[in-house]
């Protein structure tokens, strides 16, 4: 496999730690029991799932612009670079916060999580260039799957720290935890040189357009990509489609750990749990690439929103450790699935020329579902008192976005499919 395309898929290994070690991981529980301590349980989930909907919404309104600016500016790596520091502050900046500031920890959780999702606008927004066509779908494939390897290698000495603190020289496991936090910032910024120095920018334009000119203009381009997509009905149908089932996969991923915590069950096999998902995550992403060829993306991801709506009645059902084990397995299938192939079956669909603000308006989208989910899980949880009737509520997104997706027809099975124009 060409080296450009392991470089690009090598950041999906340095920053997917972020969203083990801290999004799904170690933030849900720290900001519950030690940030929040002696809040009620209901109070500190409709917390966190404000502050989650309220970094979405800031992503959704920067990216589709900002992806717009960086195409007229041939500039998708200088944004990339920008959104990771900003993430890499915010991540090592949670490792200083006392017990009892939960609203510090909130603002640099929300400063890194921006950080963290505007930057993968302008990562995916890579691929087309870097693996162009049907190659997308095993390129996109062996960045989720690096992504869960890398993830849950650096979670596993997280977890480690944090269950044997005296191991490694720590002195309990708060401590531990705050360490983690800033080893992701460390880990995201390694990982992320082989990018920077061997995936070019992109050149598709034959002038790179002035700052200030460029501006105008990226709005105006803005309109005229929101006017595309209305227009090209598969593009419609598989934002709208995406914008719902994502939604409940984004939910599950981030706030799964605060609903085992809520129910009773143990911090440390919660999180345990999670590195299940990670190390079945590696092998089953890649596997998604490849049975793509065979099955069609399309019939994959529907198979992946299937297997989340089982999942979530299960979820809503359990009562012990071993529940969440299994559930861990399960899911860890067809997570990285579903992330891959929806990016990859995108790329297809879109003209390389305008990959950024596409992207830009992919990631809008999903933000807007990360504002949905939580708070759709925080209201139910609120209105009635119940976090299994919370999680539940949950099948509606799947549910509208399975249906919405069987609109769409897959560009690898009707290549007569029109791209929006450049």
């Amino acid at each position: 496999m060409k080296k450009r395309i392991w470089s690009w898929a090598c950041y999906d290994w340095g920053n997917s730690a972020y969203s083990t070690t801290v999004m799904a991981g170690f933030f849900p529980v720290f900001f519950k029991e030690y940030w929040s301590a002696g809040a009620d349980s209901a109070v500190t989930t409709g917390r966190l799932g404000d502050v989650t909907a309220l970094t979405g919404l800031i992503v959704a309104l920067l990216t589709p612009f900002l992806g717009a600016l960086a195409d007229a500016r041939q500039a998708k790596k200088l944004f990339l670079f920008i959104f990771m520091v900003m993430g890499l502050l915010g991540c090592f900046s949670l490792g200083l916060i006392d017990q009892g500031l939960w609203i510090y920890a909130a603002f640099w959780y929300a400063v890194a999580t921006v950080g963290f999702n505007a930057g993968t606008t302008f990562y995916d927004s890579l691929l087309p260039s870097v693996a162009p066509g049907a190659e997308g779908d095993h390129a996109s494939a062996l960045g989720y799957a690096l992504g869960y390897l890398g993830g849950g290698v650096l979670f596993l000495l997280n977890v480690a720290m944090f269950l044997s603190p005296a191991t490694f020289g720590i002195p309990d496991g708060a401590t531990a935890v705050k360490i983690s936090f800033m080893t992701v910032a460390v880990w995201w910024a390694i990982f992320s040189i082989p990018l920077f120095k061997w995936v070019p920018e992109p050149v598709v334009n034959t002038r790179k357009v002035p700052l200030g000119e460029a501006f105008g203009e990226s709005l105006r381009q803005l309109r005229r990509t929101l006017g595309d997509i209305w227009q090209k009905r598969d593009l419609r149908y598989l934002l709208l489609a995406f914008w719902l089932y994502i939604d409940g996969v984004y939910t599950v991923m981030t706030m799964a750990v605060d609903f085992g915590l809520s129910i009773g069950l143990e911090s440390k096999d919660l999180i345990t749990a999670l590195l299940v998902v990670q190390f079945v995550g590696f092998p089953s992403a890649y596997l998604f690439g490849r049975f793509s060829g065979k099955f069609g993306a399309l019939r994959l991801i529907q198979l992946c929103i299937a297997a989340y709506a089982a999942a979530t009645i299960l979820a809503a059902l359990m009562s012990t450790a071993t529940h969440f084990f299994m559930l861990a397995v399960f899911v860890g299938i067809v997570q990285g699935g579903v992330q891959a192939l929806s990016r990859s079956l995108y790329a297809r669909m879109i003209p390389i020329e305008r990959s950024a603000e596409f992207f830009g308006v992919m990631n809008m989208v999903g933000r807007f579902a990360a504002i949905l989910g939580p708070f759709l899980v925080a209201r139910t949880t609120l209105l009635t008192g119940n976090h299994r009737w919370g999680l539940a509520s949950l099948l509606i997104l799947f549910a509208a976005g399975s249906y919405f997706l069987l609109k769409v027809r897959d560009p690898a099975e009707h290549p007569a499919i029109d791209l929006p124009k450049i």
